[in-house]
């Protein structure tokens, strides 16, 4: 149980853009030259915890979201390598949870461990937490997933995740990949897009239902505080157009991960620009591409 002296307010969300304020991780010459943490951990402020995967482990280097509530915290995707010992999840979130119950005592508090998509480089790290008490791993297949959020009966409904006084929005948002879904938290303003959206390639699956999730997700942020999207990669250059090759393990000159709202009409352009035969179209901060 927790006391109501405990419990944190969560019912005004921070309105001002605030931008991370971090140096990512971004990769080393060769493996014998790296010196970077395998999870680069970072407090956007005392409830929201972004981390990064170290390129070292593997050249995806996603990004992992740890959000904290008053009864549970919520981890949204889980990284690119099953390993504990290359890649030490389940340990790098017990010390971040136990720190968070140390200074904010509570006798109860469970994982939700959720996903943007069942690809590979998002779900990997699950068998991590099978066997760990109060947590709750919601498989990423499309059958679990949208029955969990209940896609299953209404994929245009907006699902909602409580970890405490902190209620998540969820949506499904296909066309990268039929399970996709993006997350809302309207205590940081962020909107969590996983591969759907983020500065690198956008893969598309299915170009009518990835028209529609942007379509979707311009009509979602008209209406909500949103003060910046976030994908799970980083894979341009600053040179806008311009990606870094598949495989890359060193990425020294990489735009921020955040982008805007302004960046989801962008890429309804670009769409309306490609038309009607799939192909590959690199603008300034991602390259559309067809996946396949």
């Amino acid at each position: 149980m927790t006391s109501d002296s405990s419990l944190i307010d969560f019912s005004s969300p921070v309105r001002r853009p605030r931008e991370p304020d971090v140096r990512w991780i971004h990769g080393s010459p060769s493996s014998k030259h790296n010196t970077d943490p395998d999870i680069q951990v970072h407090a956007h402020d005392e409830h929201t915890v972004i981390l990064r995967q170290n390129m070292a482990i593997d050249y995806e280097a996603p990004f992992l979201f740890l959000l904290s509530g008053n009864t549970r915290a919520v981890l949204i995707d889980t990284g690119a390598t099953a390993s504990a010992a290359f890649f030490p999840l389940r340990r790098v979130v017990d010390e971040l949870v136990d720190g968070w119950l140390a200074r904010n005592p509570r006798r109860d508090h469970h994982l939700l461990v959720l996903h943007t998509h069942a690809h590979g480089d998002h779900i990997a790290g699950d068998r991590q937490f099978t066997d760990r008490p109060e947590t709750t791993v919601v498989d990423a297949d499309l059958p679990t997933a949208w029955n969990h959020f209940g896609f299953d009966e209404d994929p245009a409904a907006v699902a909602r995740v409580d970890p405490g006084d902190r209620v998540l929005e969820c949506l499904a948002t296909p066309g990268h990949h039929e399970a996709a879904v993006t997350f809302y938290d309207p205590w940081t303003g962020f909107l969590l897009t996983g591969d759907t959206v983020h500065p690198g390639r956008l893969y598309v699956q299915d170009w009518s239902a990835f028209a529609r999730t942007i379509d979707r997700l311009i009509e979602f942020c008209e209406h909500r505080p949103v003060t910046h999207v976030l994908g799970c990669h980083i894979e341009m250059t600053t040179e806008p157009g311009v990606d870094y090759p598949v495989r890359t393990t060193c990425q020294p000159h990489e735009p921020p991960l955040q982008m805007t709202t302004g960046h989801l009409h962008e890429i309804r352009a670009a769409l309306h620009e490609i038309g009607d035969t799939p192909r590959r179209l690199p603008c300034p901060l991602f390259v559309i591409c067809p996946d396949g």
